[in-house]
């Protein structure tokens, strides 16, 4: 019989790993618009041509760093509201179920 302790660790382990999916994608996404931004400004900009390398990588990084976290909070809130809702489906479908062993079915169905 599995413990609440395997669940919880189990549902942790899930959250985990969407959080990991939302900061690798938010990480691509924002990376991608930051290379973009980084293009318009080499073009563009004589001053961001003037930046060193290693700024214009710091810049890169951090729109990168900035895309993972907020992807990955959106996708672990999402996570999390779809756990609750399961959860309170469960608690429902139990109480319903409870009930029709002690009261008994409904006669129309």
């Amino acid at each position: 019989m599995p413990s609440a302790n395997d669940t919880k660790h189990e549902e942790a382990v899930d959250a985990s790993w969407e959080a990991t999916r939302g900061a690798v994608s938010g990480a691509i996404k924002w990376g991608i618009g930051t290379a973009l931004l980084g293009g318009v400004g080499y073009m563009v900009s004589p001053l961001y041509r003037g930046l060193t390398i290693q700024f214009k990588v710091y810049l890169q990084m951090s729109g990168m760093v900035l895309g993972s976290m907020l992807e990955a909070d959106h996708r672990l809130r999402q996570y999390e509201a779809r756990m609750r809702v399961q959860r309170r489906l469960a608690r429902e479908q139990a109480y319903w179920q409870s009930f029709e062993r002690e009261f008994g079915k409904d006669e129309d169905e």
